[in-house]
């Protein structure tokens, strides 16, 4: 298995789509950077939030999500109070090869302000806009800004194929649209 480098992610993306809409160079002026890397992409955060809010004083269930949990928030900056998340997804729909896994990192402009991402790894075949978490670690308000980079994709390449990739097994977060909540 090897990391892939720029040359490899913009044929990919380029020739087949892997990333829609692609960035060929990392956009970084006046902005949280974006775009392609050295061994990487730089994915940004859209728009479209739901802020996690213990109004109701629910209980968090993976297995039975509340979905009255998050209040829905579309701006160009999202204020993600104090020790507490949010959810958002990418500007960039993603087409992941047979062979490929990918793992996902926050950006060190977030990560020293406390602000963790989290995202699980995008399996071979798997399709979609991904779903973002935001963690805020700190006892303050946060700005996330919407258009802007939040989080690096590195991309793995197999020297062979797996048997059953998510797409093969009809995985329940293919071809996701919006920002998706827990499935069981």
């Amino acid at each position: 298995m090897s990391v892939k480098s720029d040359k490899w992610i913009r044929n990919m993306a380029r020739e087949h789509g892997m990333i829609e809409p692609f960035e060929d160079r990392q956009v970084r002026e006046g902005v949280i950077s974006y775009g392609l890397s050295s061994y990487g992409y730089d994915m940004r955060v859209a728009n479209e939030f739901r802020i996690f809010t213990n109004v109701n004083s629910t209980i968090v269930d993976p297995k039975n999500f509340d979905a009255k949990s998050f209040v829905e928030f579309i701006g160009d900056v999202c204020i993600v109070p104090p020790n507490s998340f949010a959810l958002a997804r990418s500007v960039e729909f993603f087409r992941i090869p047979r062979n490929v896994l990918t793992l996902c990192v926050g950006k060190s402009t977030y990560a020293r302000c406390g602000i963790i991402v989290n995202v699980t790894p995008f399996e071979p075949e798997w399709e979609g806009f991904v779903t973002l978490e935001i963690s805020n670690t700190t006892p303050l308000p946060a700005r996330i800004y919407a258009n802007e980079g939040l989080a690096q994709v590195v991309f793995f390449e197999s020297d062979e194929q797996c048997e059953v990739s998510y797409k093969d097994k009809k995985g329940k977060y293919q071809s996701q649209q919006g920002i998706v909540l827990p499935k069981i």
